[in-house]
């Protein structure tokens, strides 16, 4: 159960509502977001629910089964919709495409990429610079470093900049650079991570396990959203099983069934999903035609000499071809 609290309760009337769950044997954890004002509520008593919408200070009372509440659509029918700028929403009408390298490595590199993103009307540059990789001798990135050179060239043309972010300790030299915080695979379920972004005012994009489950994607976006942050995207991104013909195996059924458990967008990392350069953008529009509500992939200028994940990275020719797939596609939804 979850239980909207005006904005204006007093501290008499908190107190009501939690004596009386306490009668009806519910524990209750208050969250404030940047949108709302929250009692989620746990118990297995039934009760009249409108006794509670009644007393002085509720908003409005909903009975959510799920156990991931405040992300599930059982109460918030209504699409999340994240604003970043007058033009630019993350679960609108449109689809929104997000591309970039796997790794900055260079100024010229980002300045190249930034320029093709410019002119293809794209608005988000994804780009790692603190870089998991499988390998310890391989590429980890350029680090806080290159960070700010992404920050210096974008900022001026307008591109956001989406990058994931390893551990906690990074966040506060990187959130002055960072229009979103990108949490992959490896850490979705790093819960000091999620508590710590919880607390940011940014917008926060989940990538799904390598071996996770929907429902362990949607209890690592109820971690953020519980420490008070609203601003979510949830992000397919591909699965380990045992097929071995391609990287991943890029689950296109949880695009839809994410839009129908929960309210906050969904975006498909083909990319990832698939890992062969061919493939990735006939997955990037079967995503979107099953619902996602944008896209992330890997771009590079030449992909043979990028330093992590080339094999999976489109060139300009292929990047440009896809983003005008996209539009024709996104213009027939309209």
């Amino acid at each position: 159960m979850i239980i909207q609290l005006k904005e204006n309760i007093s501290s008499t009337e908190k107190s009501d509502i939690g004596n009386y769950l306490l009668e009806k044997k519910y524990a209750s954890k208050e969250v404030r977001t940047q949108l709302g004002h929250y009692l989620v509520c746990i118990g297995k008593t039934d009760f009249d629910i409108r006794t509670v919408g009644n007393m002085k200070g509720v908003k409005d009372i909903h009975v959510v089964s799920d156990s991931y509440k405040l992300v599930s659509k059982k109460w918030k029918t209504n699409n999340t919709k994240i604003q970043l700028d007058d033009e630019l929403v993350i679960g609108g009408e449109r689809p929104v495409i997000m591309a970039g390298p796997c790794s900055v490595e260079s100024e010229k590199q980002i300045q190249s990429i930034a320029e093709h993103l410019l002119k293809n009307g794209v608005r988000i540059m994804r780009g790692g610079v603190f870089k998991p990789r499988s390998s310890p001798y391989a590429f980890r990135g350029m680090g806080i470093e290159g960070l700010k050179l992404m920050h210096a060239i974008c900022k001026p043309l307008n591109i956001k900049i989406i990058t994931e972010v390893m551990q906690e300790s990074q966040l506060e030299q990187m959130e002055p650079y960072v229009d979103i915080f990108q949490v992959g695979a490896r850490n979705s379920q790093n819960f000091n991570l999620l508590d710590a972004l919880g607390e940011l005012d940014k917008p926060v994009l989940i990538k799904r396990g390598i071996s996770g489950t929907i429902e362990e994607l949607l209890y690592s976006a109820e971690y953020v959203f519980s420490k008070g942050n609203e601003k979510l995207i949830l992000c397919e991104r591909g699965i380990r099983t045992f097929e071995n013909a391609y990287r991943n195996t890029f689950d296109i059924n949880a695009i839809q069934v994410l839009k129908d458990k929960s309210h906050l967008p969904v975006i498909a990392d083909p990319s990832h999903g698939v890992g062969i350069r061919d493939y990735v953008s006939k997955l990037a529009l079967a995503s979107l035609i099953s619902g996602a509500d944008g896209v992330i992939y890997e771009v590079h200028e030449k992909p043979e000499e990028a330093l992590s994940d080339g094999q999976q990275t489109l060139n300009f020719e292929e990047s440009k071809s896809l983003i005008d797939k996209i539009h024709v596609l996104s213009n027939s939804f309209i």
